[in-house]
């Protein structure tokens, strides 16, 4: 595979995959609820989830290469780690994003649960209704 599109096309399905993989059946129950504690064990739950985006990535890097021989250097590889570790880390300690929510104009999403509210609905909206 030596098309650019194609390349491009591939390494997003397989980033998008790894991204989800990662936040839903990767990711435990302590991890979800502790990764953003001002903590020591917030810290670390923080530190293990971002490092099971890094790993889940990479797995899906190598199947492009090995699988598909899909062009991929070593330091686009690198850089794309140190970018999904590092702000994976940033944003699901969440300071920030709360911050950015609440000065542009969605505090009122936010205040109804953001993501996670968004994240229930759906879930509910698949699973025929609220358990």
């Amino acid at each position: 595979m030596t098309d650019q599109t194609s390349v491009f096309a591939a390494v997003f399905v397989a980033l998008f995959t790894a991204h989800h993989l990662a936040d839903y059946p990767a990711q435990t129950d302590h991890q979800a609820a502790h990764k953003a504690d001002r903590t020591l064990t917030g810290w670390i739950a923080n530190q293990l989830h971002a490092a099971s985006h890094t790993a889940l990535t990479l797995l899906a890097l190598i199947v492009l290469a090995v699988v598909l021989h899909t062009p991929l250097t070593i330091g686009g590889i690198v850089a794309g780690l140190a970018w999904v570790h590092l702000s994976h880390s940033f944003i699901d300690r969440r300071r920030a994003i709360a911050w950015w929510m609440d000065h542009t104009g969605q505090a009122g999403f936010r205040a109804a649960g953001g993501a996670a509210h968004v994240d229930l609905l759906c879930t509910n909206s698949v699973a025929g209704g609220a358990r």
